[in-house]
């Protein structure tokens, strides 16, 4: 397995601070665990139901997984971060939380044990995304699935703002402010996709992708919001970029 170098003690502390920004938006989650729950189907009820193994890698707060939990009834959704403080606010949300990350030692679960992955707004994040995507597919087992979700760097609005000459919405130049592009919150974001590199980057890295779609971002402005909906039909408009992968074999 292929090991990344931790990260700056700055950035760690950055990511640690309460103040950062660790939830995602409702309609994200909703749409990312429907396309899971469909993947998996019924964990009971019937001849072929079984209860699967669901690792939220990145949980934060838990609350995307809480807005999902009612679509995955009966199957065993375990949240992992590496923050203390997120952990701590995700047992509020969350049955099963263990403390993990996806450098160094690895996640704390045996090869081929989980059956999904959810892996919400996390990779945006990473210094060695190549990395974490070899650990998920250890822990994976062949077949396995891979809901992610990332910012779109080529969202509609982002194009427009390029024009421009203006800094696109979701990538920051800076850990301390925002310079160069419309927000407030500076979150952290170190890389950012667009549908196509994400599709190659996934199939390069041992996935074979099922679907690509698109979700609203919930912070567009309210005026512009059935705009964003209406993006979603061609993910590579989309605010944010929703994949479902599964582990090659």
């Amino acid at each position: 397995m292929t090991t990344t170098a931790q990260p700056p003690k700055d950035l760690r502390d950055f990511y640690e601070d309460p103040t950062v920004p660790v939830a995602s938006g409702t309609p994200r989650s909703l749409r990312q665990a429907r396309m899971l729950a469909t993947a998996l189907g019924p964990a009971t009820g019937t001849d072929t139901g079984t209860p699967r193994t669901i690792l939220d890698i990145g949980c934060g707060d838990g609350t995307a997984a809480a807005t999902a939990a009612p679509l995955l009834t009966g199957h065993r959704l375990i949240g992992i971060d590496w923050s203390q403080d997120a952990l701590k606010r995700a047992r509020a949300h969350l049955t099963y939380t263990i403390r993990g990350e996806l450098s160094g030692a690895g996640l704390p679960f045996a090869t081929a044990s989980a059956d999904a992955v959810l892996f919400s707004e996390v990779i945006e994040h990473l210094v060695d995304p190549d990395a974490a995507l070899d650990e998920i597919r250890r822990v994976l087992r062949p077949g396995g699935h891979l809901m992610l979700s990332t910012p779109n760097l080529a969202a509609w609005y982002n194009r427009a703002l390029l024009l421009a000459g203006v800094q696109p919405v979701f990538s920051e130049v800076s850990l301390r402010a925002i310079h160069g592009r419309p927000g407030k919150e500076v979150v952290g974001h170190l890389r950012l996709y667009t549908a196509r590199a994400l599709r190659e980057f996934v199939t390069a890295a041992g996935f074979d992708v099922v679907r690509l779609e698109g979700a609203p971002f919930h912070g567009v402005p309210r005026p512009l919001r059935p705009l964003d909906r209406l993006a979603c039909v061609r993910p590579s408009l989309a605010s944010i970029l929703l994949l479902h992968a599964r582990r090659r074999t």
